[in-house]
Protein backbone atom coordinates (compact mmCIF):
# COMPACT_ATOMS: atom_id res chain seq x y z
CA UNK A 1 0.00 0.00 0.00
CA UNK A 2 0.84 3.75 -0.37
CA UNK A 3 0.05 4.81 3.58
CA UNK A 4 0.00 8.74 4.62
CA UNK A 5 0.86 9.59 8.21
CA UNK A 6 0.00 12.68 9.10
CA UNK A 7 2.36 14.13 11.67
CA UNK A 8 6.11 12.77 12.32
CA UNK A 9 5.96 13.52 16.26
CA UNK A 10 7.04 10.82 18.79
CA UNK A 11 3.73 8.20 18.07
CA UNK A 12 3.63 9.69 14.50
CA UNK A 13 6.90 8.75 13.07
CA UNK A 14 7.16 5.46 14.93
CA UNK A 15 3.51 4.42 13.19
CA UNK A 16 5.15 5.50 9.66
CA UNK A 17 8.27 3.48 10.78
CA UNK A 18 6.29 0.88 11.58
CA UNK A 19 4.17 0.67 8.75
CA UNK A 20 7.10 0.71 5.99
CA UNK A 21 8.88 -2.30 7.99
CA UNK A 22 5.69 -4.22 7.28
CA UNK A 23 6.86 -3.67 3.02
CA UNK A 24 4.45 -0.61 2.38
CA UNK A 25 5.79 2.87 0.88
CA UNK A 26 4.54 5.33 3.36
CA UNK A 27 4.99 9.44 3.52
CA UNK A 28 5.33 10.93 6.09
CA UNK A 29 3.62 14.58 6.32
CA UNK A 30 4.86 17.22 9.29
CA UNK A 31 4.11 20.82 8.99
CA UNK A 32 8.02 21.38 10.31
CA UNK A 33 10.34 21.22 7.33
CA UNK A 34 13.56 20.88 10.05
CA UNK A 35 11.62 17.59 11.21
CA UNK A 36 10.91 16.52 7.68
CA UNK A 37 14.50 17.16 6.64
CA UNK A 38 15.90 15.64 9.39
CA UNK A 39 13.70 12.46 8.67
CA UNK A 40 14.14 12.09 5.15
CA UNK A 41 18.07 11.91 6.48
CA UNK A 42 17.10 9.07 8.28
CA UNK A 43 18.09 10.56 11.35
CA UNK A 44 15.81 10.19 14.23
CA UNK A 45 14.26 14.06 15.39
CA UNK A 46 14.18 13.25 19.17
CA UNK A 47 16.04 10.79 21.25
CA UNK A 48 14.68 7.89 23.27
CA UNK A 49 12.54 5.57 21.43
CA UNK A 50 13.87 2.07 21.21
CA UNK A 51 14.95 0.61 17.74
CA UNK A 52 13.79 4.33 16.15
CA UNK A 53 17.14 5.38 14.69
CA UNK A 54 17.97 1.90 13.65
CA UNK A 55 14.80 1.30 11.92
CA UNK A 56 14.19 4.78 10.11
CA UNK A 57 17.60 4.41 8.61
CA UNK A 58 16.88 1.31 7.20
CA UNK A 59 13.47 2.17 6.07
CA UNK A 60 14.09 5.75 4.55
CA UNK A 61 17.05 4.03 2.78
CA UNK A 62 15.12 0.84 1.16
CA UNK A 63 17.24 -1.43 3.20
CA UNK A 64 15.99 -5.16 5.12
CA UNK A 65 14.60 -4.53 9.14
CA UNK A 66 15.59 -7.72 10.90
CA UNK A 67 15.91 -9.38 7.70
CA UNK A 68 12.89 -8.99 6.76
CA UNK A 69 12.04 -6.76 2.78
CA UNK A 70 10.84 -3.45 4.20
CA UNK A 71 8.94 -0.51 1.88
CA UNK A 72 10.16 3.08 2.32
CA UNK A 73 9.71 5.75 4.04
CA UNK A 74 9.96 9.55 2.43
CA UNK A 75 8.44 12.73 4.29
CA UNK A 76 7.04 15.81 3.22
CA UNK A 77 5.56 19.40 4.29
CA UNK A 78 2.78 18.67 1.83
CA UNK A 79 -0.04 16.64 2.95
CA UNK A 80 -2.46 17.08 0.45
CA UNK A 81 0.03 15.91 -2.21
CA UNK A 82 1.14 12.81 0.09
CA UNK A 83 -2.76 11.70 0.83
CA UNK A 84 -3.63 12.26 -3.00
CA UNK A 85 -0.85 9.89 -4.01
CA UNK A 86 -2.27 7.03 -0.65
CA UNK A 87 -5.10 4.40 -0.04
CA UNK A 88 -4.68 5.27 3.60
CA UNK A 89 -4.21 7.84 5.81
CA UNK A 90 -3.53 7.87 9.05
CA UNK A 91 -4.14 11.04 11.85
CA UNK A 92 -1.66 11.76 14.65
CA UNK A 93 -1.76 15.24 14.90
CA UNK A 94 -1.99 16.50 18.19
CA UNK A 95 -5.17 17.74 19.96
CA UNK A 96 -4.64 20.22 22.82
CA UNK A 97 -6.90 21.86 25.51
CA UNK A 98 -6.94 25.30 26.99
CA UNK A 99 -6.71 26.26 30.58
CA UNK A 100 -10.61 26.12 30.79
CA UNK A 101 -10.56 22.13 29.35
CA UNK A 102 -12.04 23.44 25.95
CA UNK A 103 -9.90 21.25 23.32
CA UNK A 104 -8.04 23.37 21.03
CA UNK A 105 -8.98 21.74 17.88
CA UNK A 106 -7.19 24.06 15.19
CA UNK A 107 -4.27 21.54 14.32
CA UNK A 108 -6.38 19.09 13.87
CA UNK A 109 -9.29 21.32 11.65
CA UNK A 110 -6.11 22.36 9.55
CA UNK A 111 -4.79 18.74 9.00
CA UNK A 112 -7.99 17.57 7.86
CA UNK A 113 -8.81 20.59 5.25
CA UNK A 114 -5.34 19.49 3.95
CA UNK A 115 -6.73 15.92 4.08
CA UNK A 116 -9.54 15.91 2.53
CA UNK A 117 -8.09 18.66 -0.65
CA UNK A 118 -5.75 15.72 -1.69
CA UNK A 119 -8.74 12.58 -1.08
CA UNK A 120 -9.58 10.02 -3.44
CA UNK A 121 -11.90 7.43 -4.11
CA UNK A 122 -11.33 4.23 -1.91
CA UNK A 123 -9.53 5.93 0.51
CA UNK A 124 -8.84 4.88 3.98
CA UNK A 125 -9.21 7.61 6.88
CA UNK A 126 -7.79 6.60 10.62
CA UNK A 127 -7.84 9.31 13.39
CA UNK A 128 -5.75 7.79 15.92
CA UNK A 129 -5.26 10.89 17.78
CA UNK A 130 -7.50 11.09 21.59
CA UNK A 131 -10.59 13.02 20.71
CA UNK A 132 -14.07 13.38 22.54
CA UNK A 133 -16.50 11.36 21.98
CA UNK A 134 -18.33 12.04 18.93
CA UNK A 135 -15.44 13.80 17.56
CA UNK A 136 -14.90 11.47 14.24
CA UNK A 137 -18.57 11.94 12.68
CA UNK A 138 -19.50 14.89 14.19
CA UNK A 139 -16.78 17.14 13.03
CA UNK A 140 -14.39 15.49 10.78
CA UNK A 141 -16.94 13.40 8.61
CA UNK A 142 -18.67 16.46 7.47
CA UNK A 143 -15.20 18.35 7.19
CA UNK A 144 -13.38 15.35 4.82
CA UNK A 145 -17.08 15.21 2.86
CA UNK A 146 -16.82 19.19 2.23
CA UNK A 147 -13.37 19.79 1.07
CA UNK A 148 -13.14 16.72 -1.02
CA UNK A 149 -16.73 16.38 -2.82
CA UNK A 150 -16.97 12.49 -1.37
CA UNK A 151 -19.03 11.09 0.92
CA UNK A 152 -18.07 9.03 3.56
CA UNK A 153 -18.78 5.31 3.85
CA UNK A 154 -19.32 5.46 0.18
CA UNK A 155 -16.50 6.85 -1.56
CA UNK A 156 -14.23 6.72 1.14
CA UNK A 157 -14.06 5.11 4.67
CA UNK A 158 -13.74 6.73 8.13
CA UNK A 159 -12.70 5.05 10.84
CA UNK A 160 -11.45 6.20 14.87
CA UNK A 161 -8.42 3.96 16.19
CA UNK A 162 -7.00 4.82 19.09
CA UNK A 163 -3.05 5.47 19.64
CA UNK A 164 -2.42 2.92 22.76
CA UNK A 165 0.80 2.94 22.70
CA UNK A 166 3.82 4.08 25.18
CA UNK A 167 6.94 6.75 24.30
CA UNK A 168 10.10 4.99 24.51
CA UNK A 169 8.37 1.19 23.69
CA UNK A 170 6.34 1.89 20.64
CA UNK A 171 7.73 -0.81 18.74
CA UNK A 172 6.95 -3.42 21.30
CA UNK A 173 3.65 -2.03 22.72
CA UNK A 174 2.20 -2.03 18.68
CA UNK A 175 2.78 -5.76 19.24
CA UNK A 176 1.41 -6.33 22.49
CA UNK A 177 -1.64 -4.53 22.84
CA UNK A 178 -5.02 -5.12 20.54
CA UNK A 179 -5.56 -2.53 17.87
CA UNK A 180 -9.14 -0.80 18.70
CA UNK A 181 -10.93 0.49 15.98
CA UNK A 182 -14.82 1.63 15.28
CA UNK A 183 -15.84 2.77 11.97
CA UNK A 184 -18.29 5.41 11.06
CA UNK A 185 -20.35 2.23 9.33
CA UNK A 186 -19.08 -1.52 8.76
CA UNK A 187 -17.62 -1.17 5.35
CA UNK A 188 -15.04 1.17 7.29
CA UNK A 189 -14.76 -0.86 10.40
CA UNK A 190 -13.77 -3.98 7.66
CA UNK A 191 -11.36 -1.21 5.53
CA UNK A 192 -9.52 -0.56 8.95
CA UNK A 193 -9.92 -3.80 10.33
CA UNK A 194 -8.36 -5.24 6.99
CA UNK A 195 -5.55 -2.34 7.04
CA UNK A 196 -3.94 -2.97 10.54
CA UNK A 197 -3.88 -6.22 10.35
CA UNK A 198 -1.79 -5.79 7.25
CA UNK A 199 0.55 -3.49 8.81
CA UNK A 200 0.71 -4.35 12.30
CA UNK A 201 2.07 -7.79 13.85
CA UNK A 202 0.68 -9.07 17.10
CA UNK A 203 2.48 -10.59 20.24
CA UNK A 204 0.35 -14.13 20.92
CA UNK A 205 -1.44 -13.21 24.22
CA UNK A 206 -3.18 -16.52 25.88
CA UNK A 207 -3.48 -14.38 28.55
CA UNK A 208 -6.20 -11.99 26.90
CA UNK A 209 -8.22 -15.73 26.05
CA UNK A 210 -7.45 -16.94 29.22
CA UNK A 211 -9.60 -14.02 31.12
CA UNK A 212 -12.32 -14.92 28.59
CA UNK A 213 -11.42 -12.04 26.18
CA UNK A 214 -10.52 -12.28 22.20
CA UNK A 215 -7.29 -13.17 20.95
CA UNK A 216 -4.77 -10.53 20.52
CA UNK A 217 -4.97 -8.39 16.98
CA UNK A 218 -7.75 -6.20 16.05
CA UNK A 219 -11.05 -5.28 17.72
CA UNK A 220 -13.94 -4.02 16.38
CA UNK A 221 -15.99 -2.02 19.11
CA UNK A 222 -18.77 -1.87 16.76
CA UNK A 223 -18.84 2.34 16.53
CA UNK A 224 -15.92 5.37 15.94
CA UNK A 225 -17.98 6.45 19.37
CA UNK A 226 -17.05 3.44 21.21
CA UNK A 227 -13.67 3.45 19.93
CA UNK A 228 -13.22 7.03 21.25
CA UNK A 229 -14.32 6.26 24.68
CA UNK A 230 -12.21 2.94 24.74
CA UNK A 231 -9.35 5.12 25.07
CA UNK A 232 -10.86 7.97 27.01
CA UNK A 233 -11.69 5.31 29.44
CA UNK A 234 -8.39 3.54 29.91
CA UNK A 235 -6.72 6.88 30.25
CA UNK A 236 -9.09 8.42 32.44
CA UNK A 237 -9.07 5.48 34.96
CA UNK A 238 -4.78 6.10 35.40
CA UNK A 239 -5.69 9.23 36.36
CA UNK A 240 -8.36 8.62 39.05
CA UNK A 241 -6.37 5.93 40.49
CA UNK A 242 -3.54 7.62 40.65
CA UNK A 243 -5.61 10.91 42.38
CA UNK A 244 -7.02 8.16 44.89
CA UNK A 245 -3.63 6.92 45.52
CA UNK A 246 -2.46 10.46 46.40
CA UNK A 247 -5.19 11.56 48.75
CA UNK A 248 -4.11 7.83 50.42
CA UNK A 249 -0.65 9.48 50.76
CA UNK A 250 -1.61 12.59 52.56
CA UNK A 251 -3.86 11.01 54.50
CA UNK A 252 -1.33 8.22 55.54
CA UNK A 253 1.57 10.91 56.43
CA UNK A 254 -0.47 12.57 58.94
CA UNK A 255 -0.89 9.22 60.68
CA UNK A 256 2.74 7.99 60.45
CA UNK A 257 1.97 5.81 57.93
CA UNK A 258 3.95 4.85 55.21
CA UNK A 259 1.58 4.49 52.37
CA UNK A 260 4.14 2.56 49.71
CA UNK A 261 3.75 -0.33 52.11
CA UNK A 262 0.44 -0.09 52.30
CA UNK A 263 -0.30 -0.04 48.66
CA UNK A 264 2.03 -2.97 48.16
CA UNK A 265 0.12 -5.03 50.69
CA UNK A 266 -3.32 -4.10 48.95
CA UNK A 267 -2.39 -4.68 45.98
CA UNK A 268 -1.24 -8.32 47.06
CA UNK A 269 -5.10 -9.35 46.54
CA UNK A 270 -6.07 -9.34 43.10
CA UNK A 271 -9.22 -7.21 42.91
CA UNK A 272 -6.71 -4.38 44.09
CA UNK A 273 -4.51 -2.53 41.77
CA UNK A 274 -3.68 0.87 43.37
CA UNK A 275 -1.30 2.79 41.33
CA UNK A 276 2.01 4.81 42.84
CA UNK A 277 1.46 8.34 44.43
CA UNK A 278 3.36 11.02 43.20
CA UNK A 279 4.67 14.44 43.01
CA UNK A 280 2.68 15.09 39.89
CA UNK A 281 1.02 13.32 36.87
CA UNK A 282 2.78 15.12 33.47
CA UNK A 283 2.46 14.24 29.49
CA UNK A 284 0.38 14.28 26.79
CA UNK A 285 -2.50 11.82 27.53
CA UNK A 286 -3.45 11.10 31.68
CA UNK A 287 -3.38 15.05 32.27
CA UNK A 288 -5.36 15.96 29.34
CA UNK A 289 -7.21 12.64 28.62
CA UNK A 290 -10.21 13.07 31.43
CA UNK A 291 -10.57 16.77 30.34
CA UNK A 292 -11.58 15.91 27.11
CA UNK A 293 -13.93 13.29 28.55
CA UNK A 294 -15.32 16.13 31.48
CA UNK A 295 -15.86 18.08 28.32
CA UNK A 296 -18.34 15.96 26.70
CA UNK A 297 -19.81 14.99 30.11
CA UNK A 298 -19.69 17.57 32.77
CA UNK A 299 -21.34 16.12 35.16
CA UNK A 300 -18.28 13.06 35.76
CA UNK A 301 -17.42 14.35 39.21
CA UNK A 302 -15.55 11.51 40.31
CA UNK A 303 -12.98 12.18 37.17
CA UNK A 304 -12.99 15.79 38.08
CA UNK A 305 -12.13 15.10 41.69
CA UNK A 306 -8.83 13.31 40.85
CA UNK A 307 -7.90 15.62 37.96
CA UNK A 308 -8.13 18.52 40.99
CA UNK A 309 -6.48 16.37 43.27
CA UNK A 310 -3.63 15.47 41.08
CA UNK A 311 -3.01 18.84 40.05
CA UNK A 312 -2.95 20.11 43.78
CA UNK A 313 0.32 17.85 44.41
CA UNK A 314 3.41 20.13 43.46
CA UNK A 315 2.03 22.87 45.63
CA UNK A 316 1.34 20.04 48.32
CA UNK A 317 5.02 18.77 47.62
CA UNK A 318 6.07 22.17 48.25
CA UNK A 319 4.32 22.88 51.41
CA UNK A 320 5.43 19.70 52.90
CA UNK A 321 9.10 21.07 52.11
CA UNK A 322 8.59 24.57 53.64
CA UNK A 323 6.66 22.52 56.60
CA UNK A 324 10.29 20.35 57.36
CA UNK A 325 12.83 22.76 56.27
CA UNK A 326 11.62 26.21 57.46
CA UNK A 327 11.23 29.46 55.72
CA UNK A 328 12.13 28.92 51.89
CA UNK A 329 12.83 32.43 51.70
CA UNK A 330 16.29 33.10 50.07
CA UNK A 331 17.05 29.33 50.28
CA UNK A 332 18.32 27.69 47.16
CA UNK A 333 16.11 24.92 46.29
CA UNK A 334 17.30 21.90 43.51
CA UNK A 335 14.46 20.34 41.33
CA UNK A 336 15.27 17.53 40.58
CA UNK A 337 14.00 16.22 37.05
CA UNK A 338 12.24 18.80 34.33
CA UNK A 339 10.96 15.97 32.31
CA UNK A 340 7.17 14.83 33.29
CA UNK A 341 8.48 10.78 33.55
CA UNK A 342 11.88 9.46 34.08
CA UNK A 343 14.20 7.93 30.99
CA UNK A 344 11.83 10.78 28.32
CA UNK A 345 13.17 13.91 27.43
CA UNK A 346 9.55 15.55 27.36
CA UNK A 347 8.00 18.51 30.12
CA UNK A 348 4.62 18.14 28.67
CA UNK A 349 2.27 18.83 31.25
CA UNK A 350 5.38 18.50 33.64
CA UNK A 351 5.07 19.23 37.48
CA UNK A 352 8.46 20.77 37.11
CA UNK A 353 6.63 23.81 36.38
CA UNK A 354 4.00 24.13 38.92
CA UNK A 355 6.86 23.16 41.52
CA UNK A 356 9.24 25.98 40.58
CA UNK A 357 6.37 28.12 40.92
CA UNK A 358 5.55 27.35 43.78
CA UNK A 359 8.86 27.78 45.29
CA UNK A 360 9.19 30.93 43.99
CA UNK A 361 5.84 32.08 45.28
CA UNK A 362 7.75 31.66 49.07
CA UNK A 363 10.57 33.87 48.12
CA UNK A 364 12.89 30.47 47.15
CA UNK A 365 15.55 30.11 44.19
CA UNK A 366 14.44 27.77 42.34
CA UNK A 367 17.17 25.78 40.33
CA UNK A 368 16.50 22.89 37.66
CA UNK A 369 18.88 19.97 37.14
CA UNK A 370 18.02 17.03 34.26
CA UNK A 371 20.39 15.11 32.53
CA UNK A 372 18.63 14.67 29.72
CA UNK A 373 18.19 18.72 29.15
CA UNK A 374 21.02 21.25 28.07
CA UNK A 375 21.37 24.25 30.42
CA UNK A 376 19.95 26.51 27.25
CA UNK A 377 16.94 24.08 26.73
CA UNK A 378 15.96 24.31 30.58
CA UNK A 379 16.21 28.13 30.36
CA UNK A 380 14.16 28.33 26.58
CA UNK A 381 11.68 26.67 29.10
CA UNK A 382 11.69 29.42 31.53
CA UNK A 383 13.71 27.45 33.97
CA UNK A 384 17.26 28.04 36.09
CA UNK A 385 19.56 25.87 35.13
CA UNK A 386 21.30 24.39 38.54
CA UNK A 387 25.11 24.88 38.22
CA UNK A 388 26.97 20.89 38.76
CA UNK A 389 28.40 21.37 42.69
CA UNK A 390 26.89 24.21 43.38
CA UNK A 391 25.75 24.56 46.93
CA UNK A 392 21.83 24.27 48.55
CA UNK A 393 19.68 24.05 50.68
CA UNK A 394 16.98 21.99 49.82
CA UNK A 395 16.19 19.47 47.01
CA UNK A 396 13.09 18.19 45.80
CA UNK A 397 12.81 15.25 43.35
CA UNK A 398 10.50 15.41 40.45
CA UNK A 399 11.02 12.54 38.01
CA UNK A 400 12.47 9.49 38.65
CA UNK A 401 15.37 9.18 36.45
CA UNK A 402 17.62 6.54 37.20
CA UNK A 403 20.56 8.39 37.23
CA UNK A 404 18.74 9.74 40.47
CA UNK A 405 18.42 6.66 42.33
CA UNK A 406 22.27 6.71 43.51
CA UNK A 407 22.12 9.85 44.45
CA UNK A 408 24.04 10.83 47.96
CA UNK A 409 24.47 13.82 50.24
CA UNK A 410 27.98 14.32 48.81
CA UNK A 411 26.41 15.11 45.77
CA UNK A 412 24.42 18.21 46.28
CA UNK A 413 26.51 20.52 48.66
CA UNK A 414 24.66 21.83 52.07
CA UNK A 415 21.58 20.23 51.51
CA UNK A 416 19.77 19.94 54.76
CA UNK A 417 16.62 18.58 53.49
CA UNK A 418 15.47 16.63 50.98
CA UNK A 419 11.37 15.70 49.67
CA UNK A 420 11.45 12.69 47.74
CA UNK A 421 8.11 12.88 45.23
CA UNK A 422 8.80 9.43 43.60
CA UNK A 423 9.66 7.22 46.64
CA UNK A 424 13.06 5.82 45.26
CA UNK A 425 15.94 7.54 46.86
CA UNK A 426 17.92 5.15 49.54
CA UNK A 427 17.28 6.99 53.14
CA UNK A 428 21.22 5.50 53.56
CA UNK A 429 22.90 7.33 51.03
CA UNK A 430 21.55 11.11 53.48
CA UNK A 431 23.38 11.09 56.65
CA UNK A 432 22.49 14.25 58.42
CA UNK A 433 19.99 15.15 56.03
CA UNK A 434 16.10 15.12 56.80
CA UNK A 435 14.77 13.25 53.86
CA UNK A 436 11.01 12.73 53.60
CA UNK A 437 8.91 10.63 51.20
CA UNK A 438 6.23 11.54 50.11
CA UNK A 439 3.75 9.58 51.57
CA UNK A 440 5.81 8.24 53.99
CA UNK A 441 5.06 9.34 57.64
Amino acid sequence: MNITVVALGKIGLPLAVQFATRGHHVIGADVNPAVVETVNAGIEPFPGEEHLGEYLAAVVAGRSVNGAPAGRLEATTDTTEAVRRSEAVVVVVPLFVDAESRPDFGWLDEATRAIAAGLQPGTLVSYETTLPVGTTRERFLPMLEQGSGLTAGTDFQLVFSPERVFTGRVFADLRKYPKLIGGIDADSAKRGQAFYEQVLTFDERPDLVAAGSRPNGVWDLGSAEAAELAKLAETTYRDVNIGLANQFARFAATHGIDIHQVIEASNSQPFSHIHRPGIAVGGHCIPVYPRLYLWGDPEATVVRAAREANAAMPDYTVGLLEGVHGDLRGQRVLVLGASYRGGVKETAFSGVFATVAALRELGAEALVDDPMFRDEELTALGLTPYPKGAPVDAAILHTDHAGYRGLTSTDLPGVRTVIDGRGVLDGANWPGVTLRVLGRG
